[in-house]
């Protein structure tokens, strides 16, 4: 009797990078692996797409398109090169435009892509339809998706395999043309005999020789188990890295699934142990110098109570990190039960996910409620689709008063559409304003990543990668800058400014509270931001939003700047009374922790 072939998906340079290092990995340092990945006979790659997109002209300096082109001149014209779309938000955070959800998939099918596996954070069907046609339409593979996950103890009402049922009749009814179907569990949270029942389902479901594929992260420590219980239930494909970006909030190591299959009836894909094992090599050499996150590296117990993907969770709890509040991420994932339930039951992959955290965050910083994340709210307000389950009414009354919208039922394609800033011609008016080439890609890059993608095509992103040195490797900050023997800082948290001294081996040390009339040995500099005059960055990020003018009267708990940083804006108080003397930076500048961006008298 023959063996079942399983066709193997290498996630290592898209979810891999995402879990790991928040997509930050640069081009010349991972592409010798990939090279090596291809001679070991791996033809499925997932090479693009989700934050791998935004991420490059963010953090990188790099353009996407570039490196998908690169990738695909390395494997040759036969792989399977795989992006992952967020449906009609494809590569982005917000809603697309019919043109930009479009424009997605031309462009990507010009740079080397095969298949996109397309998804939407609701389980909106509708929102599956018109991204999926185009996806077709441009004559890509299109991978239909359903996104899995366990609700946290407690809470019910959707994440059933009845539910998971229902989703799949709605595709099947909507006639949306797909040449596979995967199951997605982002937050790895799913438990085996879930996934087993519902590959059946699927398989009882689709016709006959349909490919049913299954993804999932070892996050929650359950996904090899997983694994094999969708094989045994009839899955034709599952997702698989290698280390050292296998594991942890990474996918099933590849050589770990050789292993749990070993004299089964299931051929992974006819590859090798030992081809396997160079390229590992190669791997991990390249990524030698780069800072693995400890968290990233292990499987935690809390995540069924949060659920947080893997590929968030490294982003935010790196976050945390540059803003010393680390110990806060605890309290974030307990409150996160709360905020999922109240939420509507969407599932907590990006989108969603950052929605999520960023409204747990806000509950434990500022007070349950206190404040509505603008993500959130407008997802329970209606403006993404439609959510499993109807939001709880207070939450969405809230959330109506602290964004000031109206709850909507309207198609959120139609509501883009009427948004002049999504619109082709908007992005196309832009470059030429900046005397920008009007490309097709650039346009695309503009509209997709708005101010921080005109900046790269001006030339003005620094790279930010987070990498370790022989010398000082505690110090070293993003893009290598050290931070020398002792340095001061202004911190804004919970609206008020502290500055804190920052020397080496030492822990942090809060030196006078921002505004107070305590004198100071300190240099010039601290003497400054000591007197409240000067109001810098708390994190590095990019300027998002100047909320005040020059001359302006400004409040000491009045937001004056907010920042975006790993996904999430960070409000910046005034810290005193008085007028606003001068505006140092730009909208959509970089900045870094300590960056004078306003002076106040």
């Amino acid at each position: 009797m023959s063996k079942k072939f399983i066709d193997i998906m290498d996630t290592t340079f898209r979810d891999g990078f995402q879990s790991v290092f928040g997509g930050r990995v640069l081009m010349e340092d991972f592409m010798p692996a990939v090279e090596e990945a291809s001679k070991a006979g791996i033809t499925h790659f997932e090479f693009g797409g989700g934050a791998r997109f935004q991420s490059l002209f963010f953090y990188l300096n790099e353009n996407a398109f570039e490196m998908m082109d690169k990738f695909r001149e390395i494997v040759g014209p036969d792989a399977n090169l795989q992006t992952l779309s967020r449906g009609i938000n494809t590569v982005a955070l917000d809603t697309g435009s019919r043109e930009i959800v479009d424009l997605h998939a031309k462009m990507f099918k010009k740079h080397g892509t095969t298949t996109i596996r397309n998804f939407d954070a609701l389980n909106d069907v509708s929102n599956l339809i018109y991204s999926g046609e185009c996806v077709n339409r441009h004559g890509l593979r299109h991978e239909a998706v359903i996104t899995m996950m366990d609700l946290p103890p407690g809470c019910e009402g959707a994440h059933t395999v009845e539910f998971y049922e229902k989703i799949l009749k709605q595709i099947l009814d909507s006639g949306m043309k797909f040449s596979s179907l995967c199951f997605k569990d982002a937050s790895g949270t799913s438990h085996p005999k879930k996934v087993y029942e519902t590959i059946k389902m699927a398989k009882r479901l689709l016709p006959e020789n349909s490919h049913v594929r299954f993804h999932t992260h070892e996050t929650a420590g359950v996904s090899v188990a997983c694994y094999l219980a969708a094989l045994e239930a009839g899955a034709d494909g599952i997702d698989t890295a290698v280390d050292p970006l296998s594991g942890g909030t990474s996918q099933p190591d590849i050589l770990t699934m050789l292993h749990a299959t070993k004299n089964s009836n299931y051929n992974l894909g006819d590859l090798e142990n030992n081809k396997i094992l160079k390229y590992r090599e190669v791997l991990k050499d390249r990524l030698k110098d780069y800072s693995f996150p400890s968290e990233a590296q292990a499987v935690s117990p809390l995540i069924p109570f949060s659920p947080m993907p893997g590929g968030a969770l490294t982003a935010n709890t790196q976050m945390m990190r540059d803003n010393n509040i680390l110990d806060k991420f605890p309290s974030v994932i307990d409150a996160m039960g709360e905020v999922v339930e109240k939420g509507g039951y969407g599932t907590s992959v990006t989108p969603v996910s950052q929605f999520y955290w960023q409204q747990a965050f806000s509950n434990v910083m500022f007070g349950k409620w206190e404040k509505i994340a603008d993500g959130y709210g407008r997802m329970v307000l209606g403006y993404f689709g439609k959510t499993p389950t109807a939001p709880d009414p207070e939450i969405v009354k809230l959330a109506s008063e602290h964004l000031k919208l109206e709850p909507t039922t309207e198609n959120p394609l139609d509501i883009a559409d009427k948004d002049e800033k999504k619109s082709l011609d908007y992005w196309k008016k832009i470059l030429i304003e900046k005397d920008i080439e009007t490309s097709e890609e650039n346009i695309f890059i503009a509209a997709a990543c708005a101010e921080k993608g005109i900046d790269f095509l001006e030339g003005k992103t620094k790279a930010s990668v987070r990498k370790i040195t022989d010398e000082e490797p505690s110090l070293v900050k993003e893009g290598g800058k050290k931070t020398g023997k002792a340095s001061n800082y202004t911190i804004v948290l919970n609206g008020e400014s502290f500055n804190v001294q920052v020397a080496e081996g030492t822990d942090v040390e809060i030196v006078s509270k921002s505004g107070s009339n305590q004198n100071s040995d300190s240099s010039d500099e601290t003497e400054q931001s000591s007197s409240g005059e000067g109001v810098v960055a708390p994190v590095n990020g990019n300027v998002l939003k100047v909320l005040c003018s020059e001359g302006d009267t400004v409040e000491a708990d009045q937001t004056v700047m907010i920042l975006e940083s790993m996904k999430m804006e960070i409000e910046v108080k005034a810290g005193l009374n008085g007028t606003v003397n001068a505006i140092i930076v730009d909208q959509g500048q970089s900045v870094e922790e300590g960056d004078l961006i306003l002076e106040v008298s």
